[in-house]
């Protein structure tokens, strides 16, 4: 594919950003569409962030992803935020607009919900009662999807229990029950609980394992983790030898790209086998 002087740029920032999968996802959409654009990978350290991103309209950039650390300091760092992003107080894509705006979106929301409803159902959540772990930048989106899911009950559970009062107090509705429980009684947050969210770190290669008793969980609960790399952390292991549905990160990276690939290449990519697979094949081939 021949690229020159007016190709669609666009990237992901992150520190450290070697582990992300969005450059081979996004690069194969851009071959499969045939498109005159890249996709590239963006170390930045979290000092340079403002620098970077002010940078991207200089560069001719469409825009790019961010990733950890840099979700929630971007809020400040941006022109305008959609609706997503303002709810959730997190920023994983950014885009350019004509005059050199920074508009920071949140698809993380989106991108969770139709990884969810994409393997359990769209009406499967209403009325449940979730538990998430976690407090960051993608903790807000999941709470965010649940709260859409018509959840009954929202349970979040972190190392900081000020990060997660934060988010309980920043998302409460009146029809969502959102509760905040001490990391050492995590395990006692499962009791009766239908679906179980992992957004930490933990259980990630090269992470701790999360430590978690999924013995109280209801029959036919759901236990997600956003983690993609591996495919199935020991989290993932234990709850599939109790029998219970599992999900791994894999479908909410590609779901959460797909808007933001659309706002800057104009067109919506598809989720096919293929994609699966090759995604499935480079994190095994690498060891991720």
């Amino acid at each position: 594919m021949t690229i020159s002087g007016t190709a669609k740029l666009a990237g992901v920032m992150g520190w450290p950003v070697a582990q992300s999968r969005s450059p081979l996802m996004h690069n194969h959409w851009i071959s499969t569409l045939g498109l005159e654009a890249a996709y590239i990978p963006m170390p930045v350290k979290p000092e340079d962030l403002e620098a970077a991103l002010r940078a991207l309209p200089k560069l001719g950039f469409r825009g790019v992803n961010l990733t950890v650390p840099h979700k929630e300091t971007a809020v400040k760092l941006v022109d305008t935020l959609d609706a997503a992003a303002k709810r959730t107080g997190a920023v994983n894509t950014i885009v350019v607009k004509d005059d050199g705006a920074l508009e920071g979106r949140n698809t993380d929301v989106y991108g969770f919900a139709e990884s969810l409803d994409y393997a359990t159902g769209s009406d499967t959540n209403s009325g449940a009662t979730a538990v998430v772990l976690g407090a960051g930048g993608a903790a807000r989106a999941v709470v965010a999807a649940l709260i859409d899911e018509k959840c009954r009950i929202i349970r979040i559970t972190n190392r900081s229990r000020e990060k997660a009062d934060a988010i309980a107090d920043a998302m409460r509705t009146p029809r969502v029950a959102i509760e905040v429980v001490p990391w050492d009684d995590r395990s006692d947050a499962l009791d009766g609980a239908s679906l179980v969210v992992n957004t930490t770190l933990l259980g990630m290669r090269g992470q701790p394992t999360l430590e978690l008793d999924l013995a109280s969980l209801s029959q036919g609960a759901i236990v997600c983790d956003i983690v993609y790399a591996p495919l199935e952390t020991p989290l993932l292991t234990a709850a599939r030898e109790l029998g219970l549905t599992t999900l791994n990160g894999l479908r909410m990276l590609i779901e959460q790209a797909r808007p933001a690939f659309q706002a800057w290449f104009g067109e919506l990519p598809p989720v096919n086998p293929e994609l699966i697979d090759m995604l499935e094949f480079d994190l095994k081939a690498k060891n991720l």
